[in-house]
């Protein structure tokens, strides 16, 4: 395939905005050379400005989980602008929005509406820090919450994508309030808060990890990390921005039958516009201005186009009963052929997966957490990816990140990506 256009793109692109991208891991430095440029997607494919056709594993990271270009999503959006794109105001759409997704999600009352995850992890913290009258929260490395302050401390994904997982312009003060434990490792858990007694208002945990690749929860994990939070009087949150209305209706809390305190959301919930949100049971929720003392505002949170287009991708969600079993079925399909072809070739690799969420990692040993996520050959994962575009199939530039399957994408689809697998790998 050739490049030559998206090539004279970044070239004009890193002239005025930095490093040619506006999000980092776009930029292709984790694998080298040029990233793609998008013109239009539809279904399951990507076209790009030079023409090629791509089978999309990565779904805009996640939103378009019934594929790129949803007739009701893009009707209602449509529809919406011809009323006005912004108004400041409450709108009827973000009730409607919200009456629905907390009939979804179990364990939540109200729900707050934001621009982006990072708005809505960094609000939740700050609510938490003022319900519980506490400082301190506890985080995972490798886990990634968005690039505010707090949350940069062995940071996964696209900072580790990086190797800076702790990144400048992030002040001390604020990072001794950010205590890190290992992933799937509940001593790690027990030893911060028996260290740090009464001070710690909140843990974040992805429930299923999506930013070191995807890693689930070992068994009794995320029980474990409830009974300690209960026992502390810490908050337990967690980050559902990848996860949430894409494992399951109501998330990992469904899928895993464990309640959090406070949940956040991203991704799906915004049908592929800037959407984020947060939510919590009353007592919780009410906290937050202008009921209660913490403040949290925004010019554009609840934008009618960014509800019209989450209020439709929901309303599809919640109601083909199909939708999860059968994306459940398409990446087990997937895994299995990828399993085959890697294993008749030779490769060294582990696949972890749960549900619509899978990623290769190309080391023998179990990965469970960032360490073992970071032992992976990253070389040979910059062949697999470069060997993957070649045939036309497109998979996140990082090897610190999940795929994302969308049910857009046929039986015909996953085995011509099994096939170019095999392909690749036989040339490793």
């Amino acid at each position: 395939m050739l490049y030559q256009r998206s090539s004279q793109l970044f070239i004009d692109a890193e002239k005025v905005i930095p490093g040619g991208v506006n999000s980092p891991v776009r930029a292709f430095k984790g694998v080298g050379g040029t990233p793609i440029f998008v013109k239009k997607a539809q279904g399951a494919y990507l076209y790009d400005e030079d023409g090629n056709k791509l089978i999309d594993y990565i779904n805009s990271w996640g939103p378009m989980i019934l594929g790129h270009a949803y007739p009701p999503v893009i009707d209602a959006i449509t529809e919406r602008a011809k009323s006005g794109t912004s108004f400041g105001m409450p709108t009827e759409l973000e009730t409607q929005i919200a009456q629905l997704a907390v009939s979804m999600v179990p364990n939540i009352d109200k729900i707050r509406f934001v621009n982006s995850g990072t708005e809505a992890c960094m609000s939740a913290i700050r609510l938490a820090r003022g319900f519980t009258n506490k400082n301190k929260i506890i985080k995972f490395a490798g886990c990634y919450h968005g690039h505010s302050d707090s949350f940069l401390i062995q940071a996964g994904s696209g900072a580790s994508t990086f190797g800076t997982p702790n990144s400048p312009g992030v002040t001390p003060g604020t990072a001794q309030d950010t205590l890190l434990a290992n992933y799937n490792d509940l001593e790690s858990v027990r030893n911060l808060f028996e260290a740090n007694k009464n001070q710690i208002a909140a843990l974040i945990v992805e429930p299923v990890a999506g930013n070191m690749g995807c890693v689930p929860p070992l068994g009794g994990f995320l029980e474990g990390l409830r009974e300690l939070c209960t026992e502390n009087e810490a908050l337990l949150i967690f980050d559902e921005v990848m996860t949430g209305f894409r494992l399951a209706k109501g998330g990992v809390q469904e899928l895993y039958n464990i309640k959090a305190d406070i949940v956040c959301f991203g991704k799906v919930i915004g049908g592929g516009l800037p959407v984020g949100a947060f939510a919590a049971r009353n007592e919780i929720m009410n906290y937050l201005a202008p009921v209660g003392p913490v403040y949290q505002a925004g010019t554009l949170s609840g934008n009618p186009l960014a509800m019209a287009a989450g209020l439709a991708m929901l309303q599809e969600i919640n109601t083909n009963t199909q939708l999860f079993d059968n994306l459940d079925k398409k990446t087990a399909y997937l895994e299995a052929g990828i399993h085959k072809v890697l294993t008749q070739n030779g490769v060294v690799y582990t696949i972890n997966r749960v549900g619509s969420m899978i990623s290769v990692h190309f080391d023998a040993q179990p990965v469970v957490d960032f360490q073992t996520a970071k032992n992976g050959d990253n070389e040979t994962f910059k062949k697999f990816f470069h060997g993957l575009l070649k045939e036309g199939v497109y998979i996140a530039p990082s090897a610190y990140e999940t795929w994302f399957i969308t049910d857009a994408l046929t039986y015909e689809d996953l085995d011509f990506t099994i096939s170019a697998i095999d392909k690749v790998s036989k040339a490793f």
